[in-house]
């Protein structure tokens, strides 16, 4: 264990250097972050899962900068350049930046303009003119004019000489240092369209002349600056401006303001055009590149997070449409568990407008499968459709919810859905998707890449590893917190089970469905490679609501069930009397139980749990409507108030659906200026509010919304 990396970290975060090292401790015993949040409350000081994701990943940052310090220092020995005073200079550089300038000098070159003038003899010229002692540098040129070395001239003398000057300036530490305090202070973003491309380059019409701070611009500018660039329809620049670069660069190296001090000040402008300036910028892109897909990637896993941890409708039996026009509406019937019982189209839309049929269809369905909810996709005739469903009347409650399909075609022509779905065509698995989504997002969204979701943020931009790490992540933490009930359970919703993966959830999937279900907690030790250390990291997360042990429909780790033992005992009741019972609870003094393992944090947590074993952290299920008679654009007048959903929150506002099939945009100022009074106010997606109409763009297909003396409704 490092303890420098420790307390870097630990500095870095602003934590206590035994809560990292008790962390990384864990870490390296091949704990989850969810386990530890949960479970190891006593050892991190209740670190939650923000902060302990903080701490591995600088761990594996600090990790990899280590990694290449030791290449450098191998490489540095290979060549027989390492001195003990250069070695000292790279174990003590605490950022990558100043550990590859002190490498700079050193590094093994392809052949440059400066190592064609050493090879050719003139380095002794370019230390005399540099030293600015004599102003006769012709007359020191002269002496290495040599037409077989191709110097045939005093001038390609000092060329080559200004040459070797350029390139121990650019290799200069300090000044490398300098110009990059510089260019993280004033340097600018510049962009302009490509002369020919201004017709394909529309959607960057902002950025046909634009420029701005660089500190000061916004993520979603530069990712947006940098796609057009990738594009080949902008070109992007980066620089601060040219003046103070070169003062900088006067100070620290002009001597003399005669002849010599002319040449080291060319030297040195071509040294900041040439070679600074570009390998400048190269950095400085790939910093606010990476701070911006930092922010791009956290808006991405926080919508994920929100979208995942929707309200579910619960086990009831669904009836899931698939709308369209022409191929009609695919209908398919769900039972409670979501298994597919019966699939068929319908058409009450044009060209055919089978209206009556489908009618008819839809209420004979409704009856025979007992039907409880109908989910309906919000993609093309969703809103059609919705009116013909809600036009109809049943003999008894049923209520119909319009379900974004995002990423539904996604799931309907995965391999997870041909595997679960062999016999079926695309349109069925995408219906049930639908259904499935109403009944439990969380458990079906899952099954898709949530690249596919649409709640991103220039996805396709972004580092694409980091993506995938911290959707992945986001994913994890939101199973996890939900709990999975192991008897009914998808491979891929075990798989993000603390500790189990996918390897064991398709072992887990294996033994269920040969030895039926699992009767225990307990009981899942029986499964191919279970072994202890992934049932201490996986058996919290999991429920088995029949199970002969009531605990383990809690999310109270078997770890701890002998604590509740005690406690009952102390009693003289059972344990299930003990979670059925409040004012039994209350007699307890949990001081009283505390040991070396489990401290006040769980033993705090056990009682809350005992409260409500098992419970589901999501909100309840509400049903929201559209405004009647508004499905289209040409249907929106400006002024007008309409309900809402929030469908994609970025970091220059949040769209919402009105339900036109096209989503508007309410820009942030329009938020912060609504929740003047209460500036903490944030949307969420799925969140329902309240739009005005301010501008339509028929052609553009864009809506611009405001909440600005909008009344929002309560459950906003």
């Amino acid at each position: 264990m490092n303890e420098q990396h420790i307390k870097i970290i630990s500095a870095g975060l602003n934590i206590e250097v035994r809560q990292v090292r008790s962390t990384i401790l864990l870490f390296k015993q091949a704990a989850t972050i969810p386990f530890v949040a949960r479970y190891r409350k006593e050892m991190t000081g209740g670190l939650d899962e923000q902060v302990l994701t903080a701490i591995r990943d600088m761990k594996e940052k600090l990790e990899a900068m280590d990694k290449r310090r030791e290449t450098i220092l191998n490489t540095l020995r290979e060549i027989v350049q390492l001195t003990p005073g250069l070695e000292k200079q790279i174990e003590e550089a605490s950022t990558l930046a100043e550990l590859e300038d002190i490498y700079l000098p050193y590094k093994p070159k392809r052949k440059t303009r400066a190592s064609i003038a050493r090879n050719r003899g003139l380095e002794p010229l370019a230390k005399i003119i540099m030293g600015q002692h004599r102003e006769d540098v012709e007359n020191a040129a002269e002496k290495f004019v040599n037409p077989e070395k191709e110097i045939a001239t005093i001038d390609d003398a000092l060329a080559g000489a200004r040459d070797i000057i350029a390139e121990w300036v650019s290799e200069n530490r300090i000044i490398r240092d300098r110009l990059r305090r510089l260019f993280n202070r004033q340097a600018t973003m510049r962009s302009k369209v490509i002369k020919g491309k201004e017709d394909d380059a529309g959607k960057y019409r902002n950025y046909f002349d634009f420029e701005e701070l660089l500190r000061k611009a916004p993520s979603h500018r530069i990712l947006a600056m940098l796609r057009g660039e990738n594009e080949g329809l902008l070109s992007v620049k980066i620089a601060p401006p040219e003046t103070p670069a070169l003062e900088i660069l006067d100070k620290m190296f002009i001597k003399s303001d005669g002849k010599a001090g002319d040449q080291v000040w060319a030297a040195i402008k071509d040294a900041y055009k040439r070679l600074l300036l570009p390998t400048l910028e190269t950095e400085l892109r790939h910093q606010s590149k990476e701070k911006a897909d930092e922010e791009a990637i956290h808006v991405f896993a926080e919508n994920l997070r929100q979208l995942l941890m929707a309200s579910p409708l619960g086990q009831q039996n669904v009836l899931a449409i698939d709308p369209g026009f022409r191929t009609g509406c695919k209908l398919v019937c769900l039972d409670k568990q979501g298994k597919l019982l019966h699939n068929e189209t319908i058409y009450p839309h044009p060209p055919l407008n089978e209206v009556k049929q489908s009618i008819n269809k839809i209420e004979h369905l409704v009856s025979a499968y007992k039907i409880e909810a109908i989910a309906i996709g919000n993609g093309t005739a969703g809103r059609e459709t919705e009116r013909l469903v809600k036009y109809m009347r049943f003999d008894k409650d049923v209520i119909a919810v319009v379900v974004n399909e995002s990423g539904a075609s996604v799931y309907s022509t995965s391999s997870v859905a041909r595997e679960e779905f062999p016999d079926y065509d695309v349109t069925v698995r995408g219906s049930v998707s639908i259904g499935r989504r109403l009944m439990d997002p969380l458990a079906e969204l899952v099954k898709i890449d949530p690249k596919s979701i649409g709640v991103g943020q220039y996805q396709h931009d972004v580092n694409q590893n980091h993506l995938a790490k911290s959707l992945a992540d986001t994913v994890s933490s939101c199973v996890n917190a939900v709990g999975v009930e192991l008897n009914t359970a998808s491979k891929q919703l075990l798989s993000f089970v603390s500790g189990i993966g996918p390897v064991l959830a398709q072992n887990i999937i294996d033994y269920r469905n040969h030895n039926g279900a699992f009767p225990s907690l307990e009981s899942i030790k029986s499964v191919a490679r279970f072994g202890p250390k992934a049932f201490e990291q996986a058996a919290g997360f999991l429920r088995v609501r029949k199970s002969e042990n009531p605990l383990d429909q809690s999310a109270v780790h078997p770890e701890s069930y002998h604590i509740l033992q005690k406690m009952a005992k102390s009693l003289s009741v059972k344990v299930d009397d003990l979670m059925n019972g409040e004012q039994l609870r209350k007699k307890i003094n949990i001081n009283d139980f505390v040991n070396d393992k489990a401290g006040l944090p769980t033993l705090k947590d056990i009682m809350e749990e005992l409260a409500k074993p098992g419970r589901d952290p999501r909100e309840k299920f509400g049903v929201f409507q559209f405004t009647e008679g508004i499905n289209t654009l040409k249907d929106l007048q400006e002024g007008m108030e309409l309900p809402g959903i929030v469908t994609n929150i970025t970091a220059f506002g949040a769209f919402v659906d009105v339900g036109v099939h096209q989503d508007g945009l309410v820009h942030k100022s329009k938020i912060r200026k609504a929740f003047v009074h209460d500036p903490a106010e944030h949307l969420k997606l799925n969140q329902r509010i309240k739009v005005k109409v301010e501008s339509i763009d028929q052609d553009r297909k864009r809506i611009q919304f405001t909440m600005i003396g909008v009344e929002q409704p309560r459950y906003a």
